[in-house]
């Protein structure tokens, strides 16, 4: 498992390749700094090499340009992959000063914030992928307590009983490990990227 911890955000994240491919199709890049985490999840179209090629086209970008904003990363995903085989693409950014999630996601990547009180926030995704053309992108925001935590997954997971997953106080090492024990699939390259914030 990939880590990154430190005052502000604990994160893991888990990632196994479809049977019988050397490359991924997913890729992720998530960091933090003294202001913000932002993390983004790319799941190339198909499997194999192209698959590959084009998430971690987007990947490579937002490393480049993590500062800029939600949407700006997402228009620059979307111009990296002309004449790429496309990708579904989550982007979200952590403000840990105002307490907000500034989301914004095109195709079947699951994102989940769930808050102490018990709220379970859950935003749709626009349907389709990236690929270069004109692109619809519906950016939104979330306020977060102290101690919530966040799952991103690209649809080689199918996880369910996801409240049930993140509330209560396990560790998210704990919560991990039952998510690869219990989901983890070969028919398809899986990511997920498990979070909580101190």
């Amino acid at each position: 498992m990939n880590e990154l911890k430190d005052n502000n955000v604990h994160v893991l994240a888990y990632q196994t390749s479809k049977k019988g491919k050397t490359l991924c199709g997913d890729s992720f890049f998530y960091t933090s700094t003294d202001e913000y985490f932002v993390c983004v999840l790319a799941d190339g179209l198909g499997s194999g090499e192209y698959a590959n090629e084009a998430s971690v086209a987007v990947t490579e970008m937002i490393k480049e340009n993590h500062a800029k904003s939600v949407e700006e990363l997402m228009e620059l995903s979307n111009n990296v992959l002309i004449k790429k085989r496309g990708a579904a693409v989550c982007v979200f950014k952590i403000n840990y000063a105002t307490k907000t999630v500034i989301y914004s996601c095109v195709g079947n990547i699951r994102f989940f914030l769930y808050s102490p009180s018990g709220k379970l926030t859950y935003p749709l995704p626009v349907t389709g992928y990236l690929s270069g053309r004109p692109q619809h992108y519906h950016t939104q925001r979330f306020a977060f307590e102290n101690h919530a935590k966040f799952l991103v997954f690209s649809d080689g997971f199918n996880i369910q009983g996801i409240k049930n997953l993140l509330k209560g106080y396990l560790p998210i090492s704990s919560i991990a490990d039952s998510i690869v024990g219990k989901y983890n699939n070969s028919d398809d390259d899986s990511t997920f990227i498990l979070g909580s914030l101190l």
